[in-house]
């Protein structure tokens, strides 16, 4: 007969927090959000420490290389898609990895030939007023000149004047060559009154940029996720078909840190994958695995090798499992259980293995709740895909800005690597959806409004740390009638009186 679960799997909207004791000290900017992001032993450092417990989802609409470094600015981790060619992947890591921070590859590049004209579409599709110059009109051609805002006025230029003749030359130019310090540059910014300093290479080609408005940005970026050589940090999908050839060129194009990238991870498939890891880099390589629901698949990736594990199955916005298959937990269910099994793995073995709560987030104040039942950080997909720095195109659907969305199990994604389906090179049928999500602006801000609730929360349950708030946090479940008690209720709220005559 079937095993059955005592209790029903409950999601985190049925869960409330309730407030405890805070002392004077207990305010949001005392909190601290950092969190190991790889396995560790008693009484040694974690070997990678995020600054906040967030990291975007394996997703093509989601990350790709912009998207990691802006997360890496802000102290996450971004997992960039494996559903693409190898050689693509890795590229999108080298680029990461070879972003300084504060060296800036330019995305708004001219030919001498082109004219008026294009400097005014290109200012209107970036939204910046420098533009390198260069020979072949690449990032990474020769520097011949820029154009900036005060080098033409509309007025009185025509619009098929050339770029060339306009412009500011090359010996015009302040500039230095690549290897100088980022302290180095701002120096000379600051001796020239720049704007912007172009860096070259030895043979004349452009490098990046340093940006005047960039050292204040970066002095405003105290949670940097940087390694050793000051690179930012970055992670990469991969899946249990092409490991031994995908694996190795994206360690050598710099990965961080690794993460399987499947359906469902309480498999040997998995077992491995994480073998071949340990077996070709020893502990050097930093790779999770995933995604289970309950303890054992937890205990069967953990003594596997994993360096965390992900929890989670069809609890996503765009994951239709359980309705296809059947398969699945209730979020809240699984990271309780899950914690669980971490903690008593950590008391057995002295070892201890992250767990991230990957699904089932729809509000903000659902991070804070993964939190307190036990995760050690959240993978993101919907939240992030709805930002400019996610790699999707911005569309206007019934007068509103709105960004595509779709999930890797979706037909579009044609993904099917991630699922174990035994030699079948296809997707038999989908196990997610094609979408639009609200169109929400920049990263950093909204990110900022998300951290300051989750501090706030944490303040409110008296906790100044991830682990204060385990010990601390005392949770209720809700009522279906609580739910409604806990929003907006029983008023006409001010913004849906428009149209209405006074």
């Amino acid at each position: 007969m079937a095993y059955f679960f005592e209790q029903p799997s409950h999601t985190f909207s049925e869960y409330l927090l309730v407030p405890g004791y805070s002392d004077a000290d207990c305010v949001p900017a005392n909190v601290v959000l950092q969190t190991p992001a790889a396995r560790f032993k008693r009484g040694e450092q974690p070997p990678l420490t995020m600054n906040i417990p967030l990291t975007s989802a394996i997703m093509q609409a989601v990350s790709d290389d912009r998207m990691a470094i802006a997360l890496a600015k802000q102290g996450g981790i971004s997992f960039i898609y494996v559903s693409q060619p190898i050689e693509q992947q890795a590229e999108m890591v080298r680029r990461v990895k070879n972003h300084k921070a504060g060296f800036v590859t330019s995305d708004s590049n001219l030919c001498p030939e082109q004219t008026l004209a294009d400097v005014l579409a290109l200012k209107e599709l970036r939204g910046h007023s420098t533009m390198a110059v260069t020979d072949n009109g690449k990032p990474d051609g020769k520097l011949i000149g820029i154009v900036t805002s005060r080098d033409y006025r509309v007025s009185r230029m025509p619009a098929d004047l050339p770029v060339r003749e306009f412009m500011t030359p090359i010996e015009h130019i302040v500039y230095a060559n690549e290897g100088v310090s980022l302290s180095e540059a701002n120096d000379i910014i600051w001796e020239h009154k720049l704007n912007a300093l172009p860096i070259l290479r030895e043979d004349g080609s452009l490098h990046s940029f340093v940006f005047r408005k960039d050292y204040d940005e970066h002095k405003n970026q105290p949670l940097e996720l940087l390694d050793e050589h000051k690179r930012y940090i970055v992670g990469a999908g991969v899946n249990t078909r092409d490991y031994a050839e995908r694996i190795p060129e994206l360690v050598e194009a710099g990965a961080d840190i690794l993460c399987i990238d499947s359906s469902e991870g309480y498999s040997e498939w998995q077992e491995r994958t994480l073998a071949f890891v340990r077996k070709k880099y020893g502990d050097a390589v930093k790779i999770g695995a995933g995604n289970v629901v309950d303890g054992d698949g937890f205990r069967y990736l953990a003594e596997a090798g994993a360096d965390f594990v992900k929890v989670g199955i069809g609890g996503g916005s765009i994951c239709i499992t359980r309705e296809t298959k059947g398969i699945g937990r209730g979020q809240a269910t699984a990271v309780i259980d899950v914690a669980a099994a971490r903690d008593k793995y950590f008391a057995e073995s002295g070892v201890y293995v992250p767990i991230c709560a990957d699904g089932g987030i729809v509000h903000d104040y659902h991070l804070t709740l993964a939190l307190a039942m036990g995760a050690d950080f959240c993978m993101l997909g919907r939240y992030f895909s709805r930002f400019d720095e996610s790699p999707t195109a911005k569309v206007l659907v019934n007068g509103s800005y709105m960004k595509e969305y779709w999930g890797e199990g979706s037909a579009r994604a044609r993904n099917w690597q991630r699922y174990d389906l035994g030699g079948a090179g296809k997707l038999s049928f989908e196990e997610g959806v094609d979408s639009y999500v609200p169109y929400a602006g920049s990263l950093r801000h909204n990110l900022e409004a998300t951290l300051s609730k989750m501090r706030s929360t944490m303040c409110n349950c008296g906790a100044l740390n991830i682990a204060d708030l385990r010990k601390k946090a005392r949770l209720t479940l809700v009522s279906s009638v609580s739910l409604v008690e806990g929003g907006a209720h029983d008023v006409l709220l001010k913004d849906q009186t428009q149209g209405f005559s006074r």
